[in-house]
């Protein structure tokens, strides 16, 4: 199985990757800004079925090459995980004009464009499966917080473009669900709202999505499914 990991150098990302990568039978593209890190634990692992790609998926031009190294390989795409995301938490009446394009790009943009471009290479005679990383907060009736309108809204959309794909690429045999994940401890979580605790590890929640990967899509498709502690 082939298996394109944005966002892969930490949290969510960096575990889903360890996971992916334990099966040898698996190859996995590991995209992110900071590479240094999953260079190293490369080559300390031996992990050969990990493909390492410096690109800032926000940018066209890194996009592009994460498409030119896949055509260059001729390989052929089973899921695409877009787990990169940017989380700012601040007032809605102070959030500037640069900051609220800077999350939409990460989270609603970058996942469109990289789909769009990826898709010619997701010609696997077997289902493909495509799970984008939400958030609870982007469901629909789910108790919202303050200080994340950005996020929050970036989130449903990605939920919303979830429901939109999985009818399209139906006839092309490919998933596309939304995982609306609860609050997980990472860096990212930490930065947003220090001191809090999680309840969910960034370890945990990487093993149920590594299971989704690999089964979800044989049960699931445009579907928008809450991987959380607390009931909506």
């Amino acid at each position: 199985m082939v298996i394109t990991i944005t966002g892969a150098s930490a949290g969510i990302g960096f575990e889903l990757l360890k996971k992916c990568s334990q099966n040898e039978n698996n190859l996995v593209i590991a995209v992110s800004r900071h590479t240094k890190v999953l260079e190293k634990w490369v080559q300390k692992e031996n992990r050969f079925n990990v493909l390492v790609i410096s690109a800032d998926i926000t940018k066209e031009l890194h996009l592009k090459k994460i498409v030119k190294t896949v055509d260059r390989l001729k390989l052929n795409l089973d899921v695409i995980v877009n787990n990169a995301g940017l989380l700012i938490n601040k007032s809605f009446e102070t959030i500037s004009p640069d900051e609220l394009e800077a999350v939409y790009r990460t989270n609603v943009f970058a996942p469109f464009r990289l789909i769009q471009l990826l898709l010619p290479f997701m010609k696997n005679k077997n289902r493909g499966h495509i799970v984008n990383i939400g958030s609870m907060g982007g469901v629909q009736g789910v108790e919202k917080f303050p200080g994340l309108s950005a996020y929050t809204s970036s989130k449903a959309a990605l939920a919303g473009l979830s429901e939109c794909l999985a009818l399209e690429l139906a006839p092309r045999n490919i998933a596309v669900n939304c995982l609306a994940l609860g609050a997980v401890q990472t860096d990212m979580l930490s930065k947003a709202f220090p001191g809090y605790k999680a309840p969910m590890s960034a370890d945990h929640m990487a093993e149920y999505i590594y299971d989704f990967v690999r089964q979800g899509h044989k049960y699931f498709n445009g579907k928008i499914i809450p991987v959380s502690f607390s009931t909506p």
